[in-house]
């Protein structure tokens, strides 16, 4: 993919230092951070390395380095390559399916001030939601396995979590004897998932809110007598939850591509970007609601940055998660049972590896023979800097 003509790193290298000292109520070293990684990625700040081609001998020149901040909308691609690589030996052979549990909006101001414990509980919600109904003899009667990608923001970067979930189109029987297909244009009901899904998340905040795990700040601060927090949760508990549900579709292949539109992203890709003129950024935005309609929105950079700056995650935070016969406790046992009772063996550790050829991703090949590159030295910032040709001058 060519490189956008704008990225969020130009606007924080324009803009950033102004937008720091207009915003330094309530900015915190966390926001300023990532701000300054994302700014200095790829620049001779952070230092660089130099490529070497180990079939032809080819020297590229210097190349920076990333600052691999898992914000940055630029050190994604060769992450997502690495995890993509390291999962093709746990795809199945059959059909996928797509699953994605979505909070009511209601709930974004209160994540916004308890992340760790709210994103928590949608990842365990969701999780043991899907694994107690395909339990259940009424609809699968069997033991899945799947992994869980959080995502924080809409289309508009406004807060919006929900969690992706891709889990092949089965299960182990329960007594782990044989393999469930489910049926070719069904999964589990959608109906059932949401009723078990707002239950399990509801009772699991309550809990939580009696274990005083749950801040209350700013608005949001008459919420944490007990009696007002039970009535403003008692109407949310009475609409239905979003879980949305497509078709199974695909076999490993397909997935893999798949899995790229979702495992790695951030809230916002460089390529979204359109302009930065007179202080304003505009972007691109899919309008789900009128058939995915591209369309253009205009925000001010503080009010961008600002919405960008909502969807940091707290340190450590684990953002993909295995859950059944995939959780990390299990699948060295039920993954190749899985294989086994679907007629396939499981495909060698050196794939998860990468150490074919054929997986380095394009920037990592050598552009005259396509052989793999390695770096052969590694130099600091300070060292690039002597290496560069000092500026030619003119006399007047």
């Amino acid at each position: 993919m060519s490189r956008p003509p704008l990225e969020v790193a130009d606007l924080i290298r324009t803009a950033g230092a102004a937008f720091l000292e207009r915003n330094r109520q309530w900015l915190s070293w966390k926001h300023i951070k990532v701000l300054l990684a994302i700014a200095r990625c790829r620049t001779a700040a952070l230092g660089g390395h130099l490529d070497q081609c180990t079939r032809c001998g080819h020297r590229a020149t210097i190349s920076y380095n990333s600052c691999r901040n898992r914000h940055c909308p630029k050190c994604q691609t060769a992450a997502r390559e690495r995890w993509i690589a390291a999962r093709q030996r746990e795809l199945l052979p059959t059909r996928y399916v797509h699953v994605v549990f979505t909070l009511p909006p209601q709930f974004a101001p209160l994540a916004l001030q308890n992340k760790k414990v709210l994103y928590d509980l949608l990842f365990r919600a969701s999780a043991e939601t899907l694994l107690e109904v395909a339990r259940d003899p009424k609809h699968l009667g069997a033991e899945i396995g799947f992994f869980t990608v959080l995502h924080t923001w809409n289309q508009k970067l406004r807060l919006h979590p929900h969690v992706h979930c891709v889990i092949p189109a089965g299960g182990l029987s329960l007594d782990h004897t044989h393999w469930v297909k489910s049926r070719d244009r069904f999964f589990l009901p959608i109906k059932v998932l949401s009723r078990v899904f707002r239950g399990k998340f509801v009772a699991a905040l309550k809990q939580a809110f009696y274990d005083h795990q749950i801040n209350f700040h700013g608005n949001l601060s008459f919420l944490a007598q007990p009696r007002t927090f039970a009535a403003w949760l008692r109407p949310l508990f009475r609409k239905d939850w979003v879980v949305y549900s497509k078709p199974p579709f695909g076999g490993p292949q397909y997935v893999l591509q798949y899995l790229g539109r979702y495992t790695h992203r951030v809230a916002i890709s460089n390529h979204r970007l359109i302009s930065f003129i007179d202080g304003q950024v505009t972007f691109r935005w899919r309008d789900s609601a009128h058939n995915n309609e591209q369309k253009l929105m205009t925000l001010s950079l503080d009010e961008f940055l600002r919405c960008f700056l909502l969807h940091l995650l707290p340190k450590g935070f684990v953002r993909i998660r295995n859950f059944g016969f995939l959780a990390n406790r299990k699948r060295a046992v039920l993954l190749p049972l899985c294989f086994q009772f679907l007629g396939s063996a499981q495909q060698p550790q050196a794939v998860q590896h990468g150490s074919g050829t054929e997986d380095l991703p394009d920037s990592w090949r050598c552009p005259k023979c396509g052989g793999p590159m390695k770096v052969v030295e590694r130099l600091t910032a300070a060292e690039i800097q002597l290496r560069s040709p000092p500026l030619v001058t003119t006399a007047a």
